[in-house]
C-alpha cells in the first residue's frame, strides 16, 4: 500500500512538472517598424532613385501635354479654313492624344508604385529579418508593430482553422 502511495505521489509530481513545462510563458514585444525603417541606411539613395524616375516620367508627360496643347491651338486657329476631312482628321488626332495621355498617367502611377516597392523591399526585408532574429534570440513569441498593431513575428503554432471549421460545421 505504501509503495502504491509513493508511486501515485511520484506520478502526480511528474504530471504537474510536465504540464508546467508544456505551458510555456509567452513573451510579447513591440517595435515602431516605421521608425526602424526610417533609421535604416540607404534611405537617401532610395529617395534619389525614386525622384529621378519620377522626374523622367514627368518630362515624358510634359512633352505629351505640350504636343496636345499645340495640336489643339493649331486646330482652333485654323478651324474656319479647314475642310471637313482635315477637321475630322485633326479632331481624331486630338482625341487619340487625349486618350494616350490618360493611359500614360495611369501607367505612370502604377510604374511609380512598382518602383517604390522595388526600391524599398530589400530594406524592409532586412529590417523584418532583424526583428525576427532578435525575437528568436530573446525568446519572444510575438512581436507587434506598435504603430499599426500588425504582427511582425510569431512562433510557429497550431493552425486552428480545421478545428474552428469543424465547430462551425463549415467545409
Amino acid at each position: 500500500m505504501k509503495n502504491i502511495l509513493k508511486i501515485f505521489v511520484v506520478l502526480v509530481i511528474s504530471m504537474s512538472a510536465l504540464q508546467a513545462s508544456a505551458q510555456k510563458t509567452q513573451k510579447i514585444g513591440h517595435i515602431d517598424f516605421a521608425k526602424l525603417y526610417e533609421m535604416m541606411p540607404g534611405q537617401d539613395s532610395i529617395r534619389a532613385a525614386f525622384t529621378t524616375y519620377q522626374e523622367q516620367l514627368q518630362v515624358q508627360f510634359q512633352a505629351m501635354q505640350t504636343e496636345y496643347e499645340t495640336k489643339l491651338n493649331e486646330y482652333q486657329t485654323n478651324l474656319a479654313t479647314m475642310s471637313n476631312i482635315i477637321k475630322q482628321t485633326k479632331e481624331k488626332e486630338i482625341v487619340d492624344l487625349q486618350r494616350r495621355i490618360q493611359e500614360f498617367q495611369q501607367t505612370a502611377q502604377e510604374d511609380l508604385q512598382d518602383k517604390e516597392v522595388e526600391l524599398t523591399s530589400p530594406i524592409i526585408e532586412k529590417a523584418r529579418n532583424a526583428v525576427k532574429d532578435v525575437a528568436k534570440e530573446n525568446g519572444y513569441s510575438f512581436v507587434l508593430n506598435s504603430t499599426e498593431g500588425l504582427v511582425l513575428y510569431f512562433e510557429a503554432a497550431d493552425d486552428l482553422m480545421p478545428l474552428v471549421k469543424k465547430k462551425l460545421a463549415l467545409k
